[in-house]
This record gives C-alpha cells, sequence and structure tokens, in this order.
C-alpha cells in the first residue's frame, strides 16, 4: 500500500437533502472494506433514516464497525 495501510474503507451515496430518486433515495449508501493480502472485499448497502448530517453519522460509524470487526 502506498501509504503502508493494511485495510481500506469506502462510502458512497446519497445524503441529501437533494439528489435522491426512486431507485436510490436519500439515505441509500455503499459501505465497502478492503483488507490485507487475498482478503476478500466486503460491500454492505444500506438506507439510513434522517437528516445529511445524520446519514453521514450512522454510514461512518457503520464503516468503523465493520473495520472493528475485521480487525
Amino acid at each position: 500500500a502506498k501509504y503502508g495501510s493494511d485495510y481500506g474503507i469506502g462510502i458512497t451515496g446519497v445524503a441529501g437533502p437533494d439528489g435522491g430518486s426512486e431507485t436510490k433515495p436519500v439515505g441509500t449508501v455503499h459501505i465497502a472494506l478492503a483488507g490485507p493480502g487475498d482478503k476478500d472485499i466486503e460491500h454492505q448497502h444500506k438506507r439510513f433514516p434522517g437528516d445529511r448530517e445524520r446519514v453521514r453519522s450512522q454510514s461512518a460509524q457503520w464503516a468503523l464497525n465493520m473495520l472493528r470487526q475485521a480487525l
């Protein structure tokens, strides 16, 4: 890894208040975790309720919990 990391986390989605659609409503989030070596990438698709800050906070907490469980 360029920066010496063993794990990587990626988060993308629609936090709002705008940008949602019928197929991707506000609160839709995809979170991925990649581990060292040949470890598989874990991906989770979530839908968090609330305003922009709440969606962002819940997404970050979920991602960090995925990392905690992987360690």
